[in-house]
């Protein structure tokens, strides 16, 4: 099964905490309080989120977190990489040397290679403003799709 981490999922959380916070800096422990998740976890997730450029951290008495980006501009590929590492959905297809005992003889690779690229464009085509968007209709969110069809 493919599942993301809690640690991304915690991530998004945190995102959508201050997405709606926009033009304001957030502590950590203020992000904490509103998300109902501990405190050592959300410092972890903003400094995951730091790291990868998705926030932007400023220090002092002042200080704290706030997005380096718009919702719109911040792709879910960009989380999922930031948490989980780089997306391959086998060992051959990542870069990495010497996978496979048969990898020389493998036919398949170039067909994972077109499953991968497949799951990047998915996660790319998708923000991090679609995810954190309100429910709106049928249970689930309005999709990218859905809404330019609408306008």
């Amino acid at each position: 099964m493919f599942r993301l981490s809690k640690m991304t999922d915690y991530g998004v959380v945190v995102l959508g905490q201050m997405a709606g916070q926009r033009g304001r800096l957030l502590s950590a422990p203020e992000i904490a309080e509103a998300t109902a998740l501990p405190g050592t976890t959300v410092s972890q997730v903003l400094k995951t989120l730091a790291a990868a450029g998705v926030v932007a951290s400023h220090r002092g008495a002042r200080g704290g977190y706030e997005l380096a980006r718009e919702p719109e501009a911040v792709t879910v590929r960009e989380l999922v990489v930031a948490f989980e590492g780089p997306l391959a959905v086998t060992a051959c297809v990542d870069g990495a040397a010497d996978n496979c005992a048969v990898e020389s003889l493998c036919l398949l690779a170039g067909g994972w290679e077109q499953v991968n690229t497949a799951i990047r464009t998915a996660l790319d085509s998708v923000t991090l403003a679609d995810v954190i968007r309100p429910i709106t209709h049928f249970g689930r969110p309005e999709s990218a799709i859905e809404r330019e069809a609408r306008l």
